[in-house]
C-alpha cells in the first residue's frame, strides 16, 4: 500500500479505555520514537486503544490485532462512523441493560451493532476491561460509573478522520510484521509478561499470551532487525524480558508507570516498566537508559 496523502488530524486521539493503554506515558515514550518523516510504514501489531498510532499519525500504517471483534470495531469508526454513532446514542448506563448487551449473541448483529456494542460495554464495564472466557465471550461485570460518556461524537469523529488510508487487519503479529523492511518501524505493545504469578492479565481474549508467545514474538523482533526495521517493544521488567533482548544489544529504557488493575487496592501504584528499542534514539536525552 502507497502511502496517502496526510495531514495531523488536530484532536485524533482513543476512543476505548484498554488495559495497559499507553496515553499516559506518551510523553515518556516520546524522545525515542524516530522521526516520522524517515519512516516509510508504520506498524502496531497489538492494537489495543492505539495510543501510540494516534500520537504520531503516520502517513502510511497498519494497525491489526489477533481479536477480531477489536479490529472490527476501528473498521466501522474508520468507514461508518455516523451509523455507528447514531446507534451509540441509543445505549444507557443502567446495570440492567447492561447485562441484557452483554448476553446478546453478536453474531446476530450488524458490523455497526457490534462495534457500537463493544464501545458500550468499554465505556460501562468495571475499570473499562476487555476481557473474554474461553468461548470468546466478553464477562466484565458492570461497572457502577455515575455518569460515563457511552458516545463521545467529537472523539468518535475525530478518530476516524485520524484512521483514514490505514490499514487494519486481524492477524497474528508474525503475520502482520512479515512484510516489513528497512525503513519501517514497528511499535509492539503486546499483553505483558506478569510480574508476578498472582497477576497474570495475559487472557484479555480466548487466545491468551503466555512464555511461548513471548519468546516467539522476541524471535519476530530478532528477524526485523536482521531486515534493518526500527522496533520499539513496551514490556514489563521481569527476568523473562532480560532474558530474551539482554545479550542482542538492544537499548533498555526505564519507563515510570502506574499498575491500576488489581482486585487488591494496596498492590496498585508506581512501577517499573521497560521500552526496548533496536535503534539510537534521536534526542541527545539519555538519562533513562538502564542497563540490562
Amino acid at each position: 500500500m502507497l502511502a496517502h496523502p496526510h495531514s495531523r488530524v488536530v484532536g485524533a486521539a482513543p476512543f476505548l479505555k484498554w488495559a495497559g493503554g499507553k496515553s499516559r506515558l506518551l510523553k515518556q515514550y516520546a524522545p525515542y520514537f524516530p522521526p516520522q518523516d524517515r519512516v516509510r510504514r508504520y506498524y502496531e501489531p497489538f492494537i489495543g486503544s492505539a495510543a501510540v498510532f494516534f500520537h504520531l499519525q503516520p502517513a502510511n500504517a497498519c494497525l491489526s490485532d489477533a481479536n477480531e471483534k477489536l479490529v472490527e470495531v476501528y473498521q466501522v469508526v474508520q468507514q461508518d462512523v455516523e451509523a455507528l454513532i447514531k446507534v451509540l446514542e441509543r445505549h444507557k448506563n443502567d446495570r440492567e441493560y447492561f447485562y441484557q448487551i452483554r448476553e446478546q449473541n453478536p453474531a446476530k448483529l450488524s458490523p455497526v451493532e457490534r462495534a457500537a456494542r463493544l464501545i458500550f460495554l468499554n465505556r460501562t464495564c468495571y475499570n473499562g476491561l476487555y476481557r473474554e472466557n474461553r468461548k470468546g465471550e466478553f464477562n466484565v461485570p458492570f461497572g457502577r460509573y455515575k455518569n460515563p460518556t457511552i458516545c463521545d461524537r467529537r472523539r468518535l469523529r475525530k478518530a476516524s478522520l485520524g484512521l483514514q488510508g490505514v490499514e487494519l487487519q486481524v492477524a497474528d503479529f508474525s503475520y502482520s510484521v512479515a512484510p516489513a523492511s528497512a525503513g519501517d518501524f514497528v511499535y509492539f505493545d503486546p499483553p505483558y509478561v506478569p510480574l508476578s504469578s498472582t497477576s497474570n492479565f495475559t487472557s484479555y481474549n480466548r487466545f491468551g499470551f503466555g512464555p511461548e508467545d513471548q519468546r516467539r514474538l522476541a524471535e519476530t523482533i530478532h528477524q526485523l532487525t536482521s531486515r534493518g526495521c526500527k522496533v520499539m517493544l513496551s514490556n514489563s521488567d521481569t527476568p523473562l524480558v532480560h532474558e530474551l533482548f539482554g545479550s542482542r544489544g538492544y537499548r533498555f529504557i526505564s519507563i515510570q508507570a502506574r499498575r491500576n488493575i488489581n482486585s487488591k487496592a494496596e498492590r496498585r501504584g508506581a512501577i517499573t516498566e521497560l521500552l526496548i528499542i533496536n535503534y539510537d534514539p534521536p534526542s541527545e536525552e539519555k538519562a533513562n537508559l538502564v542497563g540490562s
